[in-house]
């Protein structure tokens, strides 16, 4: 590539003479014809902003882990969303304001919520930057705060994505210069406004990102263990599952606690970012009164207490220690979740019929343990937990192979850039121990289905 084409441009005032087909943008967002623009006073204006924001429907896009679109697609329904739809790793819908913040609130599988503010088609880089130039950045933040923008794309004919971000950041401030004399700071660790640009093909569409901090990190995991579970993919494990809230959940291999602290909160009806901050909250928008009401009423809706039985075991008690400091700062108390030292080939069940959802060792988690140990471990489930739903996550596509079990579902999941897959075992009370030593057999059924 021609290094003069990425030649600084991020400070200069010189841009290429280009005249650019986006003169406007179809926003929900853009001033209307004549209208005044926001004075820089925000103090003066902050609550005609915030009425005319809450009356105002936005397009937002929901970005999750890769497998559990369709379910992100009936959270959002059952939390009242409308014109849910799925795309690629997230979920598109619509909302209000009041919208916006209880979708941050409350969603347990998102990642961010992200707010649709712009979109055109572009062919070159000049068109983001007439894009950024004609997006009414001034609603939402201005001079007095800090800035990053983001970029990503999918199969864009643009050959640089740092030359993107970076007219795309020149046209955010550039606006803002001319409208309010002065331009943003960046700050790319804790910026006070978060812009993200995604392109495909033909277009590019600007996001303003109301979540900051991705969702999955709740505000109470210090420890991760060896094998960190992010806290959205945890919480969809347990909905795919079919968990029922009310019945008893064991993890054989707790780790750090993340499935069962998620668990407790969904049975309580806690909402997972009750305890964190937004970005949302540093915009010219926000309206920290309502913010308030909106979160005394979630928290009046959590139940008291737990009655649900959640059991965590691992082999190594320092991992223990981890899990209940996770627990204490989860503002769980000690005796929600049972944490207690125990091998998984030799655990045995309290109740008749219950869950297993667990994140068992693989890869290089497994270096050390015995070839026999899928097989045993199968062989502790066959004998001593009938009537149990077992769900497990793995990278280890053989995995039922290995068990000799047969998974009644599997979901594709991504643990982070690991393929994997959710299988689902339903331990029936049939013959196993005849099966087992049957000549020939290599699988046995767990499941009718």
């Amino acid at each position: 590539m021609p290094s003069g084409l990425f030649k600084p441009a991020g400070d200069s005032d010189a841009f290429p003479q280009y005249v650019s087909p986006i003169q406007r943008v179809d926003s929900p967002q853009a001033p209307k014809p004549g209208q005044r623009l926001p004075d820089s006073n925000i103090e003066q204006n902050e609550r005609v902003q915030v009425k005319a924001l809450q009356g105002e429907r936005y397009r937002l896009f929901a970005p999750c882990p890769q497998g559990l679109e369709e379910a992100l697609s009936l959270e959002l329904q059952a939390l009242g969303y409308e014109n849910v739809q799925t795309g690629r790793a997230g979920c598109h819908f619509d909302a209000d304001w009041i919208g916006v913040m209880r979708a941050n609130l409350s969603s347990r599988l998102a990642t961010r919520i992200l707010l649709e503010v712009s979109h055109a088609p572009v062919t070159n880089e000049e068109d983001i930057l007439a894009l950024a130039r004609v997006t009414p950045w001034e609603r939402w933040f201005g001079p007095e705060q800090t800035l990053r923008v983001d970029t990503s794309a999918v199969r864009s004919p643009m050959q640089s994505l740092q030359y993107c971000n970076l007219r795309a950041k020149d046209g955010i401030c550039d606006r803002l210069r001319d409208l309010e004399g002065a331009r943003p700071s960046i700050d790319t660790v804790r910026p006070d406004a978060k812009v993200h640009l995604f392109l495909d093909e033909t277009s590019a569409t600007f996001y303003l990102d109301t979540s900051g901090e991705s969702l999955f990190k709740r505000g109470w995991r210090h420890d991760k263990g060896d094998a960190p579970l992010r806290e959205n993919l945890a919480a969809g494990l347990l909905v795919l599952s079919g968990w029922d809230p009310s019945k008893p959940l064991i993890d054989p291999f707790c780790g750090s606690g993340t499935i069962l602290i998620e668990a407790a909160w969904m049975a309580l009806g806690a909402p997972p970012g009750i305890w964190r901050p937004f970005h949302f909250e540093r915009l010219r928008c926000h309206d920290q009164r309502l913010w308030r009401d909106i979160k005394d009423e979630a928290r009046s809706m959590i139940a008291p207490r737990l009655d649900t039985p959640l059991i965590g075991y691992d082999i190594n008690p320092t991992v223990l220690d981890a899990a209940r400091s996770n627990l204490e700062r989860s503002h769980l108390t000690l005796e929600t979740i049972r944490f207690e030292q125990g091998d998984a080939l030799k655990i045995r069940p309290e109740t008749e019929a219950g869950w297993i959802v667990t994140n068992p060792p693989y890869g290089e988690r497994l270096e050390h343990q015995d070839e026999d140990f899928w097989p045993n471990w199968a062989s502790n489930l066959k004998q001593n937990f009938a009537n149990w739903s077992v769900n497990m996550i793995s990278s280890d596509l053989e995995l039922p192979r290995h068990m000799r079990l047969k998974p009644k579902r599997r979901y594709p999941l991504y643990n982070g850039a690991l393929d994997c897959r959710l299988f689902c075992f339903d331990m029936v009370p049939a013959s196993y121990r005849n099966n087992e030593t049957a000549p020939g057999t290599s699988e046995d059924s767990a499941s009718d289905d």
